[in-house]
């Protein structure tokens, strides 16, 4: 088949048999804590709904997700799974869908850990604030498009530095410490124009402080491996009290104050923010979008290029980048990875197999038919959806051999066309972040900032090996 043939128009085929959603929610109470149990302890997320789909014989369903009941009073746990790309589609049409308070399905931390505010992610396109913070974030994308590259230079150097001493000292280096502290320094310098180094206490453990402040909010939302019955009692029941990260938190908030005065200052006088909406909206964007979403892709990106036996993957790509650059990172600009194809296909096959926010949602706007590859189905207004991004970017409808590394997927003509089915930011790739959607702002910048990353790697060295978590070696470039 084309890839053309799957078209990502939310409208309804009059040839597509309408269906009646299949599933069911359960009984009140015992359905939301039966699928939260699948969810989290007996089956996993992929298997959650992987089963689901079997059973339906649908990739469009009803059921629970969490968090739910006993303690989370207020979130309801329904939701329509949207599991192909075409279905999942319409999670970002404005027109027929809303954000307003949707961060895990109906559940959405409290405001107190945003400075009682709800912060641009919390805020539907129909809402005057969200124009207002959204064109904020595009304005220090632009501006600091000046510095980016040198600065991530620098501070990759850094960290590299690093992992060779760790080497040098055993046979691997951690990866997640050493990646958090130069993710919180980067993004510190180019979004807000601050300077860790200026405040030693946030030099050494800003980067934790946002770590903490980021899980407890999770918390009730995500897996973290604990012994079974004790995660679903004490992570997955509640949400834990602000005060265990408020320290840290309003040390966070010094720090943007006093380092970050100039973006500050334009948030006031060219957006008509107050300063306490622009701190904590940076701070959002510094922890949850930019910190926290990179800390999950950025090792999961350097996973991929893998140990020795990747030997064919690693060749083919530093033969692109010393052809196009050679082994001087001064030649590394956003326009020189732009020539990259092998360099950026690696990048969206990672993120097309890992996506860091495995899971979107959107509530329903008005009554509207949703599609699927081969059914319509009935929406409410008010109905929640959810897609599990793991198993909509692996539809093999779109995606030739979905389960597979294809490091040449995104390459040519037919690659470039499937760019259009590549969802990982709130939208396709071929999107365009406004302040009328909510795509991701950096959406561009987090792919060309990646392929630097790998184009920097490929210039440093011959070879890289990475296994469980760890740099195992390095061959210097020769």
């Amino acid at each position: 088949m084309t890839m053309s043939s799957v078209p990502l128009s939310t409208s309804s085929p009059a040839s597509l048999p309408v269906r009646t959603i299949p599933g069911s929610y359960g009984w009140p109470l015992l359905g939301p804590i039966s699928d939260r149990l699948d969810y989290f302890w007996f089956q996993g997320p992929n298997n959650f709904f992987s089963k689901r789909i079997e059973k339906h014989k649908s990739t469009v369903f009803r059921t629970n997700v969490p968090p739910c009941f006993p303690f989370f009073i207020g979130v309801n746990p329904n939701v329509v799974a949207v599991l192909d790309v075409k279905s999942f589609s319409h999670l970002f049409d404005m027109e027929i869908v809303e954000k307003s308070n949707v961060l895990v399905g109906d559940f959405m931390p409290s405001v107190v850990y945003t400075g009682d505010m709800r912060v641009c992610a919390y805020l539907d396109t129909s809402e005057p604030k969200h124009t207002q913070i959204k064109n904020f974030s595009l304005d220090i994308l632009k501006r600091s498009s000046k510095t980016w590259v040198p600065t991530l230079v620098n501070e990759l150097n850094t960290m590299f530095g690093t992992f060779e001493s760790d080497l040098s000292k055993s046979n691997s280096a951690s990866l997640l410490p050493t990646i958090q502290k130069f993710l919180f320094n980067f993004f510190s310098l180019t979004l807000l124009g601050a300077d860790p180094s200026a405040s030693p206490e946030i030099a050494d453990s800003g980067y934790s402080m946002l770590d903490a402040w980021l899980a407890i909010q999770l918390a009730p939302t995500v897996s973290i491996g604990v012994l079974q019955p004790l995660e679903e009692i004490f992570i997955h029941s509640f949400s834990y009290p602000f005060f265990l990260v408020k320290g840290g938190y309003e040390k966070l908030i010094q720090f943007v104050k006093k380092e970050a005065k100039e973006v500050l200052n334009r948030a006031q006088t060219e957006f008509q923010l107050t300063e306490q909406e622009a701190v904590h909206n940076l701070l959002f964007i510094l922890g949850f979008n930019a910190f926290g979403g990179f800390t999950i892709f950025l090792p999961t990106l350097l996973g991929n290029l893998g140990d020795e036996k990747n030997a064919e993957l690693q060749e083919k790509l530093r033969k692109e980048v010393r052809e196009k650059i050679g082994v001087n990172t001064e030649n590394l600009s956003f326009e020189s990875v732009k020539e990259m194809e092998l360099v950026q296909s690696f990048v969206y096959e990672s993120l097309r197999l890992s996506p860091p926010v495995p899971s979107q949602y959107a509530r329903a706007r008005k009554d509207f038919k949703l599609s699927s590859h081969d059914s319509a189905y009935e929406i409410k207004k008010g109905e929640i959806l959810c897609g599990y991004q793991p198993l909509v970017m692996r539809d093999p409808k779109v995606f030739d051999e979905p389960e597979k590394f294809v490091l040449e997927r995104f390459t040519k003509e037919k690659g470039k066309e499937l760019l259009n089915y590549l969802f990982w930011s709130n939208g396709p790739q071929t999107g365009r972040p406004t302040e009328s959607n909510k795509q991701c702002a950096a959406k561009d910048v987090v792919t060309l900032t990646a392929s630097l990353i790998v184009a920097y790697i490929f210039q440093k060295y011959d070879s890289v090996s990475f296994s469980s978590g760890s740099l195992t070696s390095v061959k210097k470039a020769s």
